[in-house]
């Protein structure tokens, strides 16, 4: 079992954050695979032909791509945590990597082939400059693949972020941690359980850690180490695999309390602010105001103030509504 040790020093500063670099970390794994969660399935068509194209014409991307994609130990030149904050670019991250001599980073990769599930070798790691190379697919999938669907990805994140802070102000960190992943939990009054492998355990500084969710994965975290005790906890975001009902019992409520109000209670499978709610369907701030405001009198969804801000989720009559 592996631990995060925080200080109560480091408790009180973690924070979330989101990262352009975690995301596109896991879209490269999605797009590696030969089939994707059906959630993913009209991005994954629209950019996997392409992408395999470029990992055919590269043997060091193919090579490095198979490896991060099977292995539980992802190599620390492509899991630095971020600088922080909700509003972090690739540009500013990459930026901020501590750039790896050859030397490095075939130590890093050579142990990350002692912890894959698949046989490896690093035949496909010739010439020189690998961490350039690196840095270089990274930015390249992050243009062509992953930037274009950003703001509809950011939103999601934020959501999560929204959620969890609700928690994080009612109930402490234990809940906000809640189900994170499978094996994250939190152990006695300063640690969290990262992992059932067996590595070292990590001592939090007082800086402490960031919380960082990514949408293009359904299932599992990544621990990322940065110089000077800096931790960055990649999990999952909440919601990302779920997609709206089909069929008779969708129709009937959009002809019952119109699509537009039924569309937002759907929405609400993840609690979430008007701007998110509007930023996501892609309706005005207005009309997102007013369908709130009928949806709470008829007490089908409340309101909770977080802050500024005010976060909206579903009562138990509007999950009955909507069958959830």
């Amino acid at each position: 079992m592996t631990l995060l040790r925080l200080t109560p020093l480091a408790l009180s500063r973690s924070r979330f954050a989101l990262s352009p670099l975690a995301e596109t970390l896991g879209s490269i794994k999605v797009l590696q695979a030969d089939h994707c969660d059906p959630w993913m399935e009209s991005w994954y068509a629209r950019h996997h032909g392409a992408f395999r194209a470029v990992l055919d014409a590269d043997p060091f991307a193919a090579g490095l791509v198979r490896l991060i994609s099977s292995t539980k130990w992802l190599p620390l030149f492509v899991t630095a945590p971020p600088p922080g904050g909700m509003r972090t670019t690739l540009t500013e991250e990459l930026a901020a990597l501590r750039p790896f001599s050859d030397q490095e980073v075939r130590a890093e990769l050579e142990l990350s082939v002692q912890h894959s599930w698949e046989q490896h070798d690093l035949s496909w790691l010739t010439g020189r400059d690998w961490f350039a190379r690196t840095v270089e697919l990274f930015r390249s999938v992050w243009t062509g693949s992953v930037e274009p669907d950003w703001p509809r990805r950011r939103a999601l994140l934020e959501r999560d972020v929204t959620y969890r802070a609700g928690l994080l102000a009612a109930y402490g960190w234990p809940r906000a941690l809640e189900r994170m992943s499978r094996r994250s939990a939190w152990v006695g009054a300063d640690a969290i359980r990262f992992s059932d492998q067996d590595f070292p355990d990590r001592r939090i500084g007082d800086d402490g850690m960031l919380f960082v969710p990514v949408s293009a994965l359904s299932r599992g975290t990544w621990l990322c180490e940065g110089p000077g005790d800096r931790y960055a906890l990649v999990y999952p975001a909440r919601g990302a695999a779920s997609g709206p009902a089909e069929g008779r019992p969708r129709r009937a409520l959009d002809r019952l309390i119109g699509t537009g109000r039924a569309a937002i209670l759907r929405e609400l499978d993840r609690p979430a602010t008007s701007s998110e709610l509007a930023a996501h369907l892609g309706q005005s701030l207005g009309t997102i105001g007013g369908h709130l405001a009928v949806l709470r009198e008829a007490e089908l969804v409340a309101g909770t103030r977080v802050g500024r801000r005010v976060v909206y989720r579903r009562t138990e009559v509007g999950d009955s509504l909507v069958g959830g």
